[in-house]
């Protein structure tokens, strides 16, 4: 029960949407997860700041998933999200920020898993 939560600060068409969606669906295998469960979000023209300056590209990225992952399932995860980012959307590794939530209580159509 993976979700990928971006905030982008480029726009997005739908085609970029459905790109970058593909390739997370891909991607999600390397937390041991599928794409058959994996929910996706965007928001775009999103405003992010670093360091007191605004990002004109730049992302931030939250990862939930039912149970946890090891670090290295991670930081692998972690250079998927930048490679895609980067390929797709123009948005340089450095300016990604990703945070993984690992959670013990994930609710889907009426009941807890």
């Amino acid at each position: 029960m993976p979700f990928i939560d971006s905030k982008v600060t480029v726009p997005l068409t739908e085609e970029k949407k459905e790109a970058v969606k593909a390739r997370l669906g891909k991607a999600v295998s390397v937390l041991h997860k599928g794409e058959g469960y994996l929910m996706v979000g965007f928001q775009d023209n999103y405003s992010l700041y670093f360091g007191g300056k605004k990002l004109e590209k730049g992302a931030y990225v939250e990862v939930s998933l039912f149970g946890k992952a090891s670090p290295a399932d991670y930081d692998r995860m972690t250079g998927e999200i930048c490679r895609i980012l980067s390929e797709e959307l123009g948005i340089p590794g450095s300016g990604v920020y990703v945070t993984y939530h690992g959670l013990s209580d994930w609710g889907w159509n009426g009941s807890n898993f």
